[in-house]
């Protein structure tokens, strides 16, 4: 899944403008200007579309974390790890505080069913024996249901 549909799903899911959404960047370690990030949210069709660095994206989770949560001076800096599925479903656990039990309702809801344990495999560590990547679908499914979660707005059916 391409950084800039997951930066422009989370601008949505949080009712966030550019300017934030850079801020944000910044809160997590990024140096990202108002101008880049309107190139980064743009669709790969329209004229300005540049693609979002990995580096940004990964700044830009750690500051969600940061952003919806505080930042807690006691413990160290978060690390800005490479954005994978993976990787971008763990910053969105923590940032959102969701449990496995909102993850699969959230899904349901969506009327994308899941079982406990194919969730919890996509949060092992990379090498763990149960281990499964998270696919690009799974992922849009999720930043689907937390934007739905997160605006309260009634599901289409």
């Amino acid at each position: 899944m391409l950084n800039n549909d997951v930066l422009r799903s989370l601008r949505y899911t949080l009712k966030v403008n550019e300017f934030e959404l850079a801020h944000i960047v910044k809160m997590g370690g990024g140096d990202v200007t108002q101008a880049e990030i309107n190139t980064y949210i743009k669709k790969e069709d329209e004229p300005g579309f540049i693609k979002c660095p990995q580096n940004v994206l990964a700044h830009f989770l750690n500051g969600l974390i940061y952003f919806k949560r505080g930042r807690d001076e006691s413990r160290p800096a978060l690390v800005a790890d490479l954005p994978t599925n993976n990787v971008v479903l763990k910053k969105l656990r923590v940032a959102f505080e969701l449990k496995d039990t909102d993850f699969l309702e959230m899904l349901k809801a969506g009327g994308f069913n899941v079982s406990k344990s194919e969730l919890s495999a996509l949060f092992r560590k990379e090498g763990h024996e149960n281990y499964k990547v998270c696919g690009d679908q799974f992922l849009r499914q999720v930043l689907k249901a937390l934007a739905f979660r997160e605006r309260g707005e009634a599901r289409a059916e």
